[in-house]
């Protein structure tokens, strides 16, 4: 199907453009990608219906247990 999208970001296309070009495929491919992603409840404005608390923590690897003090030295000087 052919057709014309108008108002759309442009920050937004052009990071899609890019990534279908790395993936090998074409904006049709990952637009109707992301159509399909956002009709399934996988995009990411889905997000909004989330709570922190569903937040689960990422492994940083051993010797990380303080990072969170190291930023916050380094950005606040705590």
């Amino acid at each position: 199907m052919d057709t014309t999208i108008r108002n759309l970001d442009e920050r937004a296309y052009r990071q899609l453009k890019a990534r279908a070009a790395l993936e090998g495929k074409s904006m049709g491919e990952a637009v109707s990608d992301a159509i399909r992603a956002y009709l399934a409840g996988t995009a990411p404005d889905t997000i909004k219906d989330r709570s922190l608390g569903d937040l689960r923590p990422e492994p940083y690897g051993e010797g990380s247990e303080r990072l969170s003090l190291e930023v916050d030295a380094i950005l606040y000087g705590v």
